[in-house]
């Protein structure tokens, strides 16, 4: 099965490891998006929810991303897979900010919109900056 879908991810070249960043990028998402519906849910502001659900998501995630995807579990890359989430962090809430200057308030569907867009830049930053090959 796994074959057959590398075959077509390789006839519309689309690469292999960004395929399998975005099913681990799922993954994360998934339980990083529920870290952050929690936090909201309990009422904490959109900024905390935010923030608290990127620390947990780091520690759950730098495994995840650096050994299925990038085939490197170097606990010594940490500092900068950090700093790539730290910035993910800063471009989220300006992307959450602009959408409540636009009075769309609904924090859970503005959180889910950013979530394509921010991973495709993530995968850029960690490809370049982290998990360099």
């Amino acid at each position: 099965m796994i074959k057959h879908f590398k075959l077509l991810i390789e006839k519309y070249n689309i690469s292999w490891r960004f395929t399998k960043f975005l099913f681990v990028g799922a993954l994360n998402t998934i339980f990083g998006y529920s870290v952050f519906a929690l936090f909201n849910f309990l009422n904490f502001h959109y900024t905390l929810s935010t923030l608290l659900a990127t620390i947990i998501g780091v520690l759950f995630n730098f495994k995840t991303t650096g050994v299925i995807v990038f085939k490197n579990g170097n606990n010594r890359l940490l500092l900068r897979f950090v700093s790539i989430y730290t910035l993910m962090y800063l471009i989220t809430i300006l992307e959450l900010k602009m959408f409540v200057l636009l009075n769309l308030t609904n924090m859970y569907v503005n959180y889910a919109i950013v979530l394509l867009p921010n991973a495709m830049i993530s995968y850029f930053l960690m490809k370049r900056t982290v998990f360099i090959k």
